[in-house]
């Protein structure tokens, strides 16, 4: 839904170089309430403008000198900014309206151009174009939806196999070591429980913050489901980098959290596989990390243990 606020705010350029035309135009678009009009009588100056600023609608006269307004949409067509240029042109010459629709223009106005009927171009052509714009949000936000947690922000399990497939394949061609890290909470059930799940959802987006900060840039963290996470260690100089790592993740998730006004204390029990000693594929890995998580739980919890062997070969 465009709103009244939307047009307002929405960022006009006008191109014309007689400056009798830009203060007509701009007298009549503040009279109908645009807040963001810029302009310019330099055609050849469009292309940094809209690079820089990404107007919503650029009101573009075809006769200009040393450019004009065709040239003008060539060069614009190069940003490669979308399908969509908010082009609408002006002129006197009633022949290049087709050619200027067959360029890239989306509306036109003639010269000499009634305010009224230049006021509906302008603001019909905006809603389209604002409208463009919010799907184009829309869709980049499904498509990030699609590939993150929707609690944390942190990636989705998807995400995690797609980067843990380009770390194994790096350091598989880079004769490297990376190295996945399972987590999960202790106790975690019993605090949902006790405090709720609004308390619950607080303290898991805390972890989710302590454990990006705790690792490096380069490292992936993802939120596989409730309290579960997964760390992909990019390259290691050797596996006491990954015990390093486990200990800091530890210390980090164990310090105390303050949740609606209560103290709450959670640790984390990490379990540890490494690129190739424990699988050389991403589901090796990740089932060796897993047995080695659940052995830390079981020997006490609030603790870390480096996988023994490769998953396939724990029953061998």
């Amino acid at each position: 839904m465009v709103t009244t606020a939307d047009f307002h705010n929405a960022r006009i350029l006008i191109v014309d170089d007689q400056e009798t035309n830009v203060q007509l135009m701009e007298q009549m678009l503040r009279e109908a309430g645009y807040c963001s009009v810029t302009s310019t009588m330099d055609p050849h100056s469009v292309y940094a403008l809209h690079r820089d600023n990404h107007y919503d609608l650029i009101l573009l006269d075809l006769q200009m000198p040393g450019m004009d307004g065709f040239q003008v949409m060539e060069k614009l067509k190069e940003l490669k900014t979308g399908d969509y240029l908010p082009i609408l042109v002006i002129t006197a010459q009633p022949g290049h309206m087709l050619r200027a629709l067959t360029s890239g223009a989306k509306d036109f106005i003639s010269k000499p151009f009634d305010m009224m009927e230049a006021k509906t171009r302008i603001h019909n052509m905006l809603e389209v174009r604002l409208l463009y714009k919010q799907l184009e949000h829309f869709s980049r936000k499904m498509a990030s939806l699609a590939l993150h947690d929707e609690l944390t922000g942190l990636p989705n399990r998807r995400l995690l196999m797609e980067r843990l497939s380009l770390s194994i394949a790096y350091a598989r061609r880079n004769k490297r070591i990376m190295a996945v890290m399972y987590l999960d909470l202790d106790g975690f059930k019993l605090l949902n429980d006790t405090l709720g799940h609004d308390a619950g959802d607080t303290l898991l987006s805390m972890v989710a913050a302590r454990l990006v900060a705790a690792v490096r840039q380069e490292d992936t963290v993802a939120r596989l489901g409730g309290d579960e996470f997964v760390i992909a260690l990019w390259e290691l100089s050797n596996a006491d980098d990954a015990v390093d790592l486990a200990s800091k993740v530890m210390k980090a998730v164990s310090q105390p959290y303050s949740i609606q006004g209560r103290d709450v204390s959670m640790t984390a029990s990490v379990g540890v596989a490494i690129y190739p000693t424990h699988g050389e594929d991403v589901e090796t890995l990740m089932k060796s990390a897993d047995l080695a998580l659940y052995e830390a739980k079981r020997t006490g919890k609030n603790d870390y243990r480096i996988a023994s062997q490769p998953a396939g070969d724990a029953h061998s």
